[in-house]
């Protein structure tokens, strides 16, 4: 894995923040999206043009260099995850126009580009109309390859979706890109295509902590769940600041 902790000095891995204190005033308006409403510690946020989006069921810290979110953060529970099964899929995606048009994703960035435009908050995930419309946001969005995102992925969703409706309380989950040195990109905006997509899962009733990591190519197979810590050596990002951890 060395050459993925190298590649957490550069500007072209790194996911975020300034410091503890402005990451816990960026989401003032959607704290009950991290655990003990604690947002990640992420390095050199500053370089990635960092924006904190919420939504009514999830919550964005997006980039404006990367056109992506830098994560997405979701506090799921048993009673969400069955209120969306119900819910009719939109497939409405759309510019955020919250966001600079320097600094966002457009429609036409995905038209014939080969990539998907892969939710990280899914649409399976959203309990209700409006948390379904706004997932198709494309701040909500990384560019993924087909196979892999209706496939390998869609099958992460599923299994997240599956413990929650067995947990006791709230889980949160932490999903997100991760790029590698000269990152490929699509369309006019030069939108950044990852080269790794993670989603880590938090269940606070038992402390446990894991994270799914998979490469962002179609022929890829799901592989076993890594440890809280391995995530944190991987990326050089404290995910859950200040919350206990069964080891």
């Amino acid at each position: 894995m060395q050459f993925v902790l190298r590649l957490a000095a550069t500007a072209a891995f790194c996911l975020g923040v300034a410091g503890p204190a402005q990451a816990a005033t960026e989401f003032d308006r959607c704290p009950q999206f991290f655990a003990q409403g604690s947002a990640p510690q992420v390095r050199n946020a500053q370089s990635l043009k960092p924006r904190a989006l919420c939504f009514d069921a999830f919550a964005v810290l997006h980039s404006g260099t990367t056109k992506t979110p830098v994560y997405v953060a979701e506090r799921l529970n048993s009673e969400q995850v069955a209120d969306a099964q119900d819910e009719e899929r939109t497939n409405r995606f759309f510019a955020d126009a919250r966001l600079p048009r320097t600094e966002r994703a457009e429609l036409d960035d995905y038209k014939s580009s080969g990539y998907d435009r892969g939710h990280l908050a899914p649409a399976g995930d959203m309990p209700n109309a409006t948390a379904m419309a706004q997932s198709f946001s494309l701040a909500n969005m990384v560019p993924q390859a087909p196979q892999n995102n209706r496939k390998s992925w869609a099958g992460i969703e599923k299994a997240t979706r599956k413990y929650v409706l067995r947990a006791k309380g709230d889980v949160y989950v932490i999903t997100g890109p991760v790029f590698g040195t000269a990152a490929p990109t699509i369309g006019a905006n030069r939108v950044w295509v990852p080269k790794y997509l993670f989603k880590l899962v938090y269940d606070p009733t038992t402390h446990r902590a894991w994270a799914h990591w998979i490469a962002n190519s179609d022929s890829v197979r799901i592989g076993r769940p890594i440890s809280y810590r391995e995530l944190v050596k991987r990326t050089g990002v404290e995910f859950l600041p200040g919350v206990p951890i069964a080891e």
